[in-house]
């Protein structure tokens, strides 16, 4: 007996709906689910047939990067940019952080990419503008750049490994307070009350904030001084 064919007309693959279904899987599941199999099988397709749109797992590693980053500056688009260079820089980092936080896989991601993408380097573009609106001269926005490294973008680098301690029994900090006091007192005490705020370890919003702050705050006091390099600024303070 033959079988009724299914009348629900089915919607073609492209390159933008591979991408988004790559970005939902690893949203539900995490990176390493991302798989081109598992990517055919979300899409209810032949794993050959993705091929037609994305060349093999690094396009679509690629592909997903440019796309948190196009999320990214349609959000920031849409703001509205309070008085003054620090809050507006300050508002557009935690803009794109809040996209980080959507998407908790990217920013290891991000961070194993050879080439910047366009839609990042967009971003990066807007953000030098508000910066020289500001009164920073080109060699201060580079400096700044270096010293907010991925904060830029919305998220910090990890510290420590957290992999080297997710193993570790509930005693182990006590067994090594007699080697290292000073961590092990710092470790004990403090907590992260709010882990939506979390993009790694020990990575939450309040700390990004203070990081944030401090090196907007130091890049205030060097913003308007006379042109130079920010060795001979630094010099001169």
């Amino acid at each position: 007996m033959a079988t009724e064919a299914d009348p629900r007309p089915r919607t073609p693959l492209s390159r933008e709906r591979v991408l988004r279904a790559a970005v939902a899987l690893a949203d539900e599941h995490g990176l390493r689910a991302l798989t081109m199999r598992r990517l055919a099988e979300e899409l209810g397709a032949e794993a050959m047939s993705l091929y037609y749109h994305v060349a093999k797992k690094e396009d679509v590693l690629d592909g997903i990067v440019d796309a948190v980053a196009e999320e990214i500056n349609e959000a920031v688009a849409g703001l509205r940019p309070p008085e003054g260079w620090k809050p507006a820089v300050r508002q557009r980092i935690l803009t794109a952080r809040e996209v980080f936080l959507r998407h908790r896989w990217a920013p290891g991601l991000f961070e194993t990419r050879s080439s910047t993408s366009l839609a990042v380097l967009r971003y990066y573009d807007a953000l030098v503008g508000l910066m020289r609106d500001g009164g920073f001269s080109y060699d201060l926005v580079h400096h700044s750049l270096h010293a907010l490294g991925s904060r830029a973008l919305g998220f910090s680098q990890e510290l420590f490994d957290p992999s080297e301690s997710a193993d570790a029994p509930p005693d182990a900090l006590a067994e090594l307070a007699g080697q290292l006091p000073n961590l092990v007192g710092m470790l004990s005490e403090i907590a992260h009350d709010d882990p939506d705020s979390t993009l790694g370890w020990c990575d939450d919003q309040e700390e990004f904030e203070f990081g944030l702050d401090i090196i907007l705050d130091g890049l205030d006091r060097l913003r308007g001084r006379d042109p130079g390099s920010v060795a001979q600024q630094v010099e001169r303070s």
